[in-house]
């Protein structure tokens, strides 16, 4: 089990933390900037908070390999093989999370400069490059969760 608790473990944490370095970074330009412009608050925010949605993504993909662990658990099927199969589930998210939310965050961090000066670039530059790295950390969320949705439990009946 304890193969498969570190797949769930590593999905959630290193999201998590690529996503507080990434917001860390966006946020540092942001209070720059808002300490000589504080009307830019709104344009800004979004850029700052981005980052974090890795740390979503990796809690949830970390919620589903603790409900596929229980579910094999419950069905005395969980061996090191299943284990290992799970923490391979957790493997996408956990590293295109956190170096998706670490990049996004110099991304955005550009962007916040950027906004600075040119406030009218603020979503086409600003929001919209930091979504194209976005796209990463949701392809790594996307095979996690068809990773483990596609385990199947021995001896369970498929629901109607």
């Amino acid at each position: 089990m304890g193969i498969a608790y570190l797949g769930a473990a590593m999905a959630a944490f290193m999201a998590g933390i690529g996503s507080a370095v990434g917001i860390g970074i966006a946020g540092r330009s942001a209070t720059g900037v808002l300490s000589e412009k504080p009307e830019r608050y709104g344009q800004l925010f979004l850029q700052v908070v981005l980052p974090g949605t890795q740390g979503f993504y990796g809690f949830v993909i970390a919620f589903f390999a603790m409900r596929t662990i229980d579910q094999f658990v419950k069905a005395e099927a969980l061996d090191v093989r299943t284990a290992l199969a799970i923490l391979a589930g957790c493997l996408p998210i956990a590293f295109a999370g956190m170096l998706s939310a670490i990049h996004q965050g110099k991304t955005c961090s550009a962007g916040i400069l950027m906004t600075a000066k040119r406030p009218e670039m603020a979503v086409k530059a600003g929001v919209l490059y930091a979504a194209m790295v976005e796209v990463y950390a949701v392809l790594g969320f996307l095979i996690s969760l068809l990773i483990l949705s596609a385990m199947k439990v021995p001896g369970a009946t498929a629901a109607v």
